[in-house]
């Protein structure tokens, strides 16, 4: 343990998500004043709290984020720790920049105690989730001992705290999603290798414009030792000249002499690393081409590892899907059913769509976002035999739908519940061949994450069909 140098200074954690709790526990152990701020003061925060006081961290809940609510710590106030959901340039936050105290995130001070193990770092719009599960999922099965986090899984500062307490433990690699809001609040992260998988438009309404979610994207990438890109991704493709030199993979073949492409998919689906045959790519068992270019970024990273082409082939071939991404979770008299919760944004649910077999009948909506919607209708219009939208969204996309005369049969409801019951009824009288559940919408209108979202639509399949 750390000893406390100034024991008068107090760290506040806004938020008891994980990275709140897990930041405070790190922190707490490192022998440091901290102070968590709560908003809710809902039973399950009460708990929480209880559990954080009894390890001695003092909890406040009902406490928003104003600046009222820190003035009374102000004079001892070093440093105020925000979650990932909390804009970098919240007022409140810029008032307190503006006393001179210290705004940092869970994840810049995790990195500061885990630098010492080399990173991948993996992000991107779609695909970053999928890379880091079978990143890790190769290198654990080569002995080459790694552990998951930042983004997905356990929290960035969860892993720190628990090297601390057993540093023999410590694993070779660290293989860390991370998202525009983490890569935001934390430029001190230098990853060894890093992956950009894609590059489409999202979190608008945070970031507000293209060009800064471009540009907090890319800083990783201008940090990181090693650099892997996506060919196959538009944005990534046309600025190949302006990123930093790095290695890129593309499943549309080797690239030309002006850009040859270290990792590729020939003709035959055979993945290529320069002219030598590594594996067929028939023994990785997701769907869809885009689970093609999140292939070819994993072995990639895995060569930059040292892991031969045997090690990589004979892992890839025992992944399973990842829960809430184009996972199957039924099939019933020819139905495949898939719950792909994570689809958040248009560009990731158009991608499913593409993936599953037609006729499809779709299940979207939640919470609105920001970003083109023209693509991903277009495909609804193509795939799909009916459309049945939930929750928040439900009136404002069903009228998108019916601007581009979608002539096939749509359906609203407020809950998921009324949402799949209808799905399944209607499956069998349109000869559909899947129910899609890719909502291209946040979460937030009814649940705390898409894995909440996910979690309950795999329930309501499991209750109807039986």
């Amino acid at each position: 343990m750390k000893e406390l140098s100034h024991p008068n200074q107090i760290i506040i954690v806004v938020g008891l998500g994980s990275s709140g709790i897990g930041v405070a526990r790190l922190l707490n152990y490192n022998q440091k004043n901290v102070i968590v701020f709560e908003r809710s003061s809902e039973e399950a925060f009460r708990n929480i709290a209880k559990t954080l006081e009894a390890e001695g961290i003092k909890v406040e809940l009902g406490k928003s984020l104003t600046f009222s609510s820190f003035q009374p710590f102000i004079e001892n106030l070093s440093q105020v720790v925000i979650s990932p959901g909390i804009s970098w340039d919240n007022i409140t936050i810029n008032q307190l920049r503006a006393k001179g105290i210290t705004i940092t995130s869970e994840i810049a001070i995790a990195w500061e105690n885990l630098s010492k193990i080399p990173w991948i770092g993996v992000t991107g719009t779609n695909g970053k989730t999928t890379v880091t599960h079978l990143l890790n999922h190769v290198l654990n099965n080569n002995n080459v001992s790694s552990r998951m986090g930042g983004n997905v899984g356990t929290a960035a500062s969860e892993l720190a705290l628990d090297f601390e307490k057993n540093p023999k433990q410590n694993p070779h690699w660290l293989v860390m999603e991370l998202s525009s809001y983490q890569i935001e609040s934390a430029p001190n992260i230098s990853p060894k290798i890093g992956i950009w998988t894609t590059l489409t438009p999202d979190h608008l309404e945070r970031h507000r414009t293209m060009k800064r979610y471009i540009n907090i994207k890319r800083s990783l990438l201008n940090k990181s030792s090693i650099r892997i890109y996506n060919a196959d991704d538009d944005y990534l493709a046309s600025n190949k000249t302006d990123l930093p030199i790095g290695k890129w993979i593309s499943t549309k073949g080797p690239g030309d002499y002006s850009c040859p492409y270290s990792f590729w998919l020939s003709s035959e689906g055979i993945v290529m690393e320069k002219n030598t045959e590594l594996f067929d790519s028939n023994i990785f068992n997701l769907k869809g081409n885009h689970n093609l270019q999140n292939l070819l970024l994993a072995t990639a990273a895995a060569r930059e590892v040292g892991l031969s082409k045997e090690q990589i082939k004979d892992s890839i071939k025992t992944f399973k899907a990842i829960p809430h991404r184009l996972e199957k979770v039924n099939i019933s008299n020819d139905l495949e059913i898939f719950n792909d919760s994570k689809a958040t944004n248009f560009d990731s649910a158009e991608i499913a769509l593409k993936a599953v077999s037609t006729p499809t009948l779709l299940i979207a909506g939640g919470r609105l976002k920001k970003g083109d919607s023209s693509h991903w209708l277009t495909s609804i219009k193509e795939k799909t035999c009916a459309v049945i939208l939930f929750g928040e969204s439900r009136v404002e996309l069903k009228s998108l739908l019916k601007r581009i005369d979608y002539k096939q049969e749509i359906y609203t409801f407020q809950s998921l519940n009324q949402a799949v019951l209808k799905a399944v009824k209607m499956a069998q009288r349109l000869n559909a061949k899947s129910i899609l559940f890719s909502p291209g919408c946040a979460s937030f209108d009814f649940y705390r994450n898409f894995e909440e979202r996910g979690n309950h639509f795999k329930k309501l399949i499991k209750d109807v069909i039986k």
